[in-house]
């Protein structure tokens, strides 16, 4: 037990100098700036050429999301997400250990050159994260947390972090083991971070692109505002356009859903008027006990 708390609190005071680094140390490596100078980017489009004219530049809570962002890139991982993954990641290996598992590797891929290891790590995470933002959907207690992120009332790239910090446990504990299986450790991959955190401001930004063919590979305004409509079709209650940096996988499976361009369409799910509207009471909502009627995804009601 000693040498679990030891980890956490190592953990806990690695996280913060790296964050205070971080913040000190302005360079081409630094994720803060990078969220920053990407933030300051998309918002520019917004205001030059942003697609709903009508919408403020300073939308229906854009200091809420803005708040959200440092706080689900930065603020959650020094409160205690990075010190407690560490004795979770400890703990699950000395689980291995026990039963005679001492390297989880099955497949490697890190001896490949290197836009190769980064290319898969890419591909398996996104597919990883897909399949699990399905279930957010999917599961009830799930949506429950990810309604935070479908709050949204007006779209722009700064919504792209506004999620639950329960969901940060979701993802990341699903994706662990395969990542682990193939000698994965992708928070040390610093290009793929960039690419999709550039890639969610831009699904998420108020701004029109064609992408031409491209759209049915990569993510994009025009197909994601369909993801947070207030009304799902009636064979797809429980979303559409699950991907995340990756549109490939919708077209895939069949849950691609753009009936025509969506610029002014109703954001949210039923049930908006009795949400949380502040940070902190959004933080604990999905941990109350269940209310008599609840909504279940965005299209329907359970009872």
């Amino acid at each position: 037990m000693n040498k679990y708390f030891e980890i956490f609190i190592n953990g806990y005071k690695g996280y913060a100098q790296y964050l205070w680094d971080e913040i000190s140390t302005p360079g081409w490596h630094n994720y803060f700036y990078w969220l920053v100078g990407l933030s300051l980017f998309f918002f520019l489009l917004e205001i030059i050429a942003p697609w709903r004219r009508r919408q403020p530049r300073f939308r229906k809570d854009f200091w809420l999301d803005f708040f959200y962002m440092f706080f689900n890139f930065f603020l959650f991982s020094l409160i205690i997400y990075n010190a407690a993954s560490d004795v979770v990641v400890n703990l699950f290996n000395d689980g291995f250990a026990a039963v005679g598992i001492n390297n989880l590797v099955a497949f490697e891929v890190m001896s490949w050159p290197v836009w190769a290891h980064l290319l898969v790590g890419f591909v398996v995470r996104d597919f990883i994260q897909w399949w699990v933002h399905r279930l957010l959907h999917r599961v009830p207690w799930l949506w429950e947390f990810h309604k935070v992120h479908h709050s949204v009332e007006q779209m722009g790239f700064a919504a792209h972090l506004r999620y639950h910090w329960m969901e940060n446990i979701v993802y990341r504990s699903v994706e662990y083991l395969p990542l682990a299986l193939i000698g994965i450790g992708l928070r040390d991959f610093f290009i793929i971070h960039i690419f999709t955190l550039a890639v969610g401001h831009f699904n998420h930004a108020n701004i029109r692109v064609n992408l031409g063919p491209l759209k049915y590979i990569f993510n994009n305004p025009q197909m994601h505002i369909w993801h947070h409509a207030y009304r799902m079709p009636d064979d797809k209650v429980y979303g559409v356009n699950f991907g995340l940096t990756l549109s490939i996988w919708d077209y895939l499976f069949k849950t691609n859903y753009i009936p025509f361009e969506g610029r002014d369409i109703k954001l949210g799910f039923p049930g908006m008027n009795d949400f949380p509207q502040t940070f902190a009471a959004q933080n604990l909502h999905g941990f109350a006990g269940k209310a008599k009627k609840s909504v279940n995804a965005q299209g329907s009601e359970e009872k």
